[in-house]
């Protein structure tokens, strides 16, 4: 067994400003995937975007990492890890086709409140009044946004509950495996079991299929904003506690209602405008606050 790498003193506003990049890259990433998921089988745009992940970590890292980019010490959990990951992607491409991008990413972002409850017996993190006091208060958003006879598709609405379970579950891993995989690895294994998962799983879509250039573009584009994001997320886990990251993932909403307004021309009504700042608000507030105590 290869020694643990050594974990960096606690930074948190580092950590913070890690989130915060990860998840504009992300919401990129969800308006790419409703663009393309839209025109093509969602399972063909989510291979070519794990093609370009594993593409992309292989040809930039392994010339430096040599076997140290797929080294792991605890490689069943890593890879579960990754299939998590691989699920998620593929719920949430099926809910961004049937939904607008800001409602969608909004009913996903009941993840954070799971990963800060169950952080408590499963990471053994303390989770300070304030936390708890802003992950209600984002809770409380998102239900604005999805309140009841608010026209999003039910089979919509299932995909991306069952995705909040899947991220959930990576939140967590991540954080645990974080102790003692390095980033490089555990981005690696996605882009992995994610490039044979989903090469599996379009191959019934291939025949006949015709991808334009442009098209086949923006999935590429898709995969580096992807690869990006990942990078920037694991590493804000060795930064910080998932207690602390965890409501910074809320301005997600704020990127996805963005650019669903700027893309899609998708404007959300005044009750769901107000779940947005609240959700966004409550997270930022809360990050700041325990970061600043730390």
């Amino acid at each position: 067994m290869t020694a643990a790498p050594a974990m960096p003193a606690a930074r948190p506003l580092r950590g913070v400003a890690l989130v915060v990049l990860a998840v504009l890259a992300f919401a990129l990433a969800d308006v790419l995937t409703k663009l393309q998921a839209e025109r093509h089988p969602v399972t063909v745009v989510i291979a070519v975007r794990y093609l370009v992940n594993l593409a992309l970590l292989v040809v930039l890292l392994a010339p430096r990492q040599g076997r140290a980019l797929w080294r792991t010490d605890r490689t069943l959990l890593v890879m579960l890890r990754a299939l998590c990951l691989a699920f998620a992607s593929l719920t949430m491409g099926i809910a961004l086709t049937l939904m607008p991008v800001a409602e969608t990413v909004a009913i996903i972002y009941l993840s954070p409140f799971l990963v800060m409850l169950l952080a408590i017996p499963l990471l053994g993190e303390r989770v300070p009044l304030a936390g708890w006091l802003g992950a209600a208060a984002g809770f409380a958003g998102v239900l604005l946004i999805v309140r009841p006879g608010g026209g999003l598709a039910p089979w919509g609405v299932v995909m991306a509950l069952v995705n909040t379970l899947f991220a959930t579950a990576y939140h967590l891993m991540t954080r645990q495996l974080s102790r003692t995989e390095t980033v490089q690895a555990m981005l690696f294994h996605v882009a992995l079991v994610g490039t044979v998962v989903f090469c599996v799983l379009a191959l019934p879509d291939l025949p006949g299929l015709v991808l334009p250039p442009g098209d086949l573009a923006m999935m590429a584009a898709l995969g580096a904003l992807a690869t990006t994001g990942h990078f920037l997320f694991t590493s804000a886990y060795r930064e910080a506690p998932a207690s602390l990251l965890a409501p910074v993932n809320y301005l997600h909403l704020v990127w996805a209602a963005g650019l669903g307004w700027l893309v899609f021309g998708h404007v959300p009504d005044a009750v769901t405008l107000v779940g947005i700042v609240l959700v966004a608000g409550a997270g930022v507030a809360v990050a700041i606050r325990t970061a600043r105590a730390s």
